[in-house]
């Protein structure tokens, strides 16, 4: 890292917004006194603000993150940093056609991630030579010795078998680091990874080369400095970039023309989507797109064929999916990754990572829950609703007709964030005009009276289900209210708490989900401080699937219209919560 700051990093730490800075991102956060201590020698941070490290209210965290202007994402969960680092590329050599490099240091332990091997053939496959990655081999992990030790030659033949080239180097030997360097900078069309042989602490007798020293402070930080050749307070001019006008996105220009599609049509919310986002796209050249090849099921692939060259395919690989979406965020774009829902819970770590991060990124998952139909379990997604609402921060959609998708994937582009949309395999009637708006955090009453009886809270493919009902119901004189909760995070609570108070305190919801974390759940928390909360019933997916049709898993799950209108018939036939909270 010294002789990186010295003679081939290009940072004005005056200007951290400058356009043309190269990006230096710790993969091994858990370096971070390390990097802190370059900030002070770089001039960017006071002796005194790197003695807080640690300590409460900090900007200098035990890992890093985006507090620091330097720092364009937060490290610490091992095998992130280093498939952000490919996105942030990926943009400099594709998008921008800027110069600037990107640095990922990178620690041994974290070698044993399958991310950081996805992150090395995605970089290799889109030619990303703006890339280095160091690799610190230092042989010791947290409890111990690592899988492959001082074993180089593993690490570079792995490497080049993934499509990079790859340097050895001794770590302490600065004109062998320098010669790595400028052997990196040259750039031949692949990525480059540096695996750096080294000692963890070398230079203080007592721990040198020792087990057990992961992470904690030493008895006797005096002695070790002295060894150490004492206090230095170097300073350390670290060059420029030079200037020059890389390719950026542009402002946003007028109202986008979103597709609009005839009431009552049958079309899936998952083809909604790639016609709106492309349709976006065409507009909004910042927007970028991005699927776990499947986009010809999601629709991404809409996008795809309207702008090819803002368009990247990332493959089976659902981490690298999302860390590739942070870093482009990085670089100021609106990217929008796509994949079926269950298969988001593969990169959770990574989109809780970006919260962290402090990115907005969109995200779409479709084929949710037990509508998918014949599939089976393993493609149905029946987590994700409750996945993303734990996420700090996320905002949550869960639209049930096409109009309505098209104008909360246009709200979705300027949401700051984790912004997640799920959308439904069976194409469904259209229910809204094309003239109809949807803010975030709202709901829509799309069946009432004045005598409801019952409100039906529900999402997506539920919301079909509930209309169902409510005419069943009305037939027998049951009168329920039917909401159509598009926006579970925010959620209205203002439109629920109406609706408790017309019908006596009866809710009823039903979800395509499990019971944990999803819709239901999201309505009863709007009523947990009451004194004297609604009754809430909740209708939702118990018992794991198989493979069915559509019409026979909604049945079996008890969350089609013959379902919910048995359960809203028993709730509406209950005194209302007045009289049972006087009973």
């Amino acid at each position: 890292m010294a002789v990186l700051f010295a003679k081939y990093l290009r940072y004005d730490f005056d200007q951290p917004e400058n356009w043309l800075n190269d990006h230096l991102i710790f993969s091994k956060g858990h370096a971070s006194p390390l990097l802190y201590s370059l900030y002070l020698a770089a001039g960017a941070i006071s002796e005194e603000e790197l003695l807080s490290f640690r300590t409460f209210g900090s900007r200098l965290e035990g890992h890093p993150t985006p507090l620091l202007p330097w720092v364009d994402v937060a490290t610490g969960s091992l095998g992130f940093g280093l498939p952000v680092g490919v996105g942030v590329a990926l943009s400099g050599k594709r998008l921008e056609e800027a110069p600037y490099r990107v640095w990922v240091l990178c620690g041994d332990s974290e070698m044993a991630e399958g991310s950081i091997w996805e992150a090395l053939e995605h970089a290799a496959h889109y030619g990303l030579d703006n890339l280095v990655v160091i690799v610190d081999v230092n042989r010791l992990g947290q409890r111990g010795e690592t899988m492959n030790g001082w074993q180089i030659d593993h690490y570079l033949e792995r490497a080049r078998a993934f499509g990079c080239r790859a340097i050895a180097a001794d770590g302490h030997d600065v004109a062998a680091i320098d010669g790595a360097f400028a052997e990196a900078v040259e750039g031949d069309g692949r990525p480059t990874v540096i695996v750096a042989k080294t000692i963890k602490g070398k230079g203080v007798p007592g721990i040198e080369n020792q087990e057990g020293w992961h992470g904690k402070a030493l008895a006797d930080p005096e002695a070790a400095i002295a060894e150490l050749g004492g206090i230095r307070r170097l300073r350390v001019q670290v060059a420029k970039p030079q200037a020059q006008t890389p390719r950026r996105p542009a402002p946003a220009p007028a109202p986008v023309d979103l597709p609009q599609y005839e009431l009552a049509a049958e079309v899936a919310t998952r083809r909604a989507y790639g016609d709106a986002l492309a349709a976006l796209g065409s507009q909004r050249p910042e927007i970028v797109g991005l699927d776990g090849e499947v986009s010809n099921s999601t629709y991404a692939d809409l996008f795809a064929h309207a702008h090819p060259e803002r368009y990247f395919e990332m493959f089976i690989a659902e981490q690298q999916l999302v860390a590739a979406a942070v870093g482009l965020q990085v670089r100021g774009w609106k990217p929008f990754a796509s994949t079926f829902a269950a298969f988001f819970t593969r990169a959770y770590d990574f989109i809780r990572m970006a919260a962290i991060s402090h990115a907005s990124i969109k995200l779409c998952g479709s084929h949710a829950g037990v509508s998918i139909g014949e599939d089976g379990p393993s493609q149905m997604a029946l987590e994700d609703l409750a996945m993303l609402r734990a996420v700090h921060g996320s905002t949550v959609l869960y639209p049930c007709d096409a109009n309505q998708t098209a104008k909360l994937v246009a709200r979705m582009a300027d949401r700051e964030g984790i912004v997640y949309l799920r959308t439904t395999r069976a194409a469904l009637p259209t229910l809204y005009g094309a003239d109809e708006e949807f803010e975030i955090g709202g709901s829509r009453v799309i069946h009432s009276s004045e005598r409801d009886q019952v409100a039906i809270v529900a999402a997506g493919i539920t919301v079909h289900e509930a209309l169902g009902a409510a005419s069943l119901l009305e037939a027998e004189g049951i009168r329920a209210r039917v909401i159509d909760l598009y926006s579970v995070k925010p959620i209205d609570a203002a439109t629920l708490r109406q609706a408790a108070l017309a019908t006596g305190g009866r809710l009823l919801t039903v979800e395509d989900h499990w019971p944990e974390g999803g819709v239901g759940e999201a309505v009863a928390t709007v009523f947990t401080e009451d004194a004297q909360p609604p009754r809430v019933v909740r209708l939702a997916v118990r018992g794991m699937p198989g493979s069915g049709t559509p019409a026979e898993l909604l049945a079996a799950a008890g969350i089609d219209a013959a379902a919910i209108a048995n359960a809203a018939r028993r709730l509406a036939l209950e005194a209302p919560a007045e009289s049972r909270h006087a009973a």
